[in-house]
């Protein structure tokens, strides 16, 4: 029972942020212009770029997916969208704000150089260790030779983004969403808030710590209090930046999302780059906190409980679009007609679309 109840809310948590995601993505896709995000962010584009882009970005890690795919699929490179999708969760604005709140300046002035810094190498291993290869796109965008269509109305563009955010985006992903979600809620419910304290600061911490947050499904805001906790609990600064880095960037949804956008290639880039570089910031910022003899002080904060009605409508309605996608994907009715559909009448409709495609090109 507990098990359940952690997922419904760890779901209540992510559902108000995802459906913003999605929005996102669905406003890149109809009103950004591809050829802008193919130049700003395509092959050739630097990563700082994108990672400058994603820094300051409110998205946590459960909208910065869909919101990466999108311009993944607009034409972004591999190594910028992974760029994105470290910088982006890692840390924004609000998180920001949050971390200056409970651990002061020093700590809020880290997280962001360091998000950058891990989200530049992440980027910079995905252009080296992988090949670039076109994005998925949707099909049937063009008409027959090419000809160009009636000039979409502002209510046909509004259609479009939710048509794309919430269906399409949100059916590609939302089984490993889950998976994510699950594997969080495991992790909440059988790992006592103590398991991490035990182990205090140095290397061996860090690595506990990474390996703690890669199933955790957390945001950049509520990992900060717990982070706070942590530290209150005799873990190290370094340790705890750690857990801020690895904890948003590096969940098991947002994996699965970047090996079947990517590929498994940049998924292990991605990997490396994220925990390799947070274990490295984490040991140089204990280390250099040790050599100034500077301390942190930390204001014992609490992350909000997301069982406002704001939060649960959004769950409702994201509940109610993934079982809108499971039926259109897994309709009955669907499936019996298209095993007994006449195959004369297939045949007859395809050979009046050859026509008049011959009949296209000719004119």
């Amino acid at each position: 029972m507990e098990l359940i109840n952690n997922f419904i809310m760890l779901f209540t948590e992510s559902a108000p942020f995802l459906l913003l995601g999605l929005f996102l993505a669905g406003v890149i896709k109809q009103l950004v212009p591809d050829k802008w995000i193919t130049k700003t962010l395509g092959e050739n584009s630097s990563v700082v770029t994108a990672a400058l882009i994603g820094t300051p970005l409110p998205l946590c890690s459960c909208s910065v997916i869909p919101t990466a795919m999108g311009i993944r699929r607009a034409g972004a490179s591999k190594a910028s969208t992974a760029s994105f999708m470290v910088a982006t969760p890692e840390t924004g604005v609000d998180s920001i704000g949050v971390t200056f709140a409970l651990m002061g300046p020093i700590m809020a002035i880290a997280r962001p150089v360091a998000a950058i810094f891990s989200a530049i190498v992440a980027g910079k291993l995905v252009r080296i260790w992988d090949k670039e290869t076109p994005p998925i796109t949707e099909e049937g965008k063009k008409s027959c030779c090419g000809m160009s269509k009636k000039e979409p109305t502002t209510g046909d563009k509004l259609k479009s983004v939710f048509q794309y955010g919430y269906g399409k985006l949100l059916s590609d992903f939302m089984n490993w969403l889950l998976i994510g979600l699950f594997f969080a809620a495991l992790i909440q419910t059988f790992v006592p808030a103590s398991f991490l304290s035990q182990y205090g600061t140095g290397l061996f911490a860090m690595v506990v710590v990474v390996i703690i947050s890669i199933p955790m499904y957390i945001c950049a805001t509520a990992s900060t209090p717990v982070a706070a906790g942590l530290m209150l609990s005799g873990v190290s600064p370094g340790a705890a930046l750690v857990f801020m880095l690895t904890g948003p960037a590096t969940n098991i949804a947002t994996l699965m999302v970047v090996k079947n956008e990517l590929g498994s290639r940049s998924l292990a880039a991605y990997l490396t780059g994220v925990i390799g570089t947070a274990i490295a910031m984490g040991l140089l910022f204990d280390w250099f906190l040790a050599y100034y003899s500077i301390s942190i002080a930390v204001s014992h904060g609490q992350h909000d409980e997301m069982t406002s009605i704001f939060y649960s409508i959004a769950a409702i309605i994201l509940a109610m679009l993934m079982v809108r996608q499971v039926v259109i994907k897994y309709n009955p009715a669907q499936i019996f007609t298209s095993l007994f559909v006449n195959t004369k009448n297939v045949s007859n409709k395809n050979d009046k679309n050859m026509k008049s495609e011959a009949e296209c090109h000719k004119s």
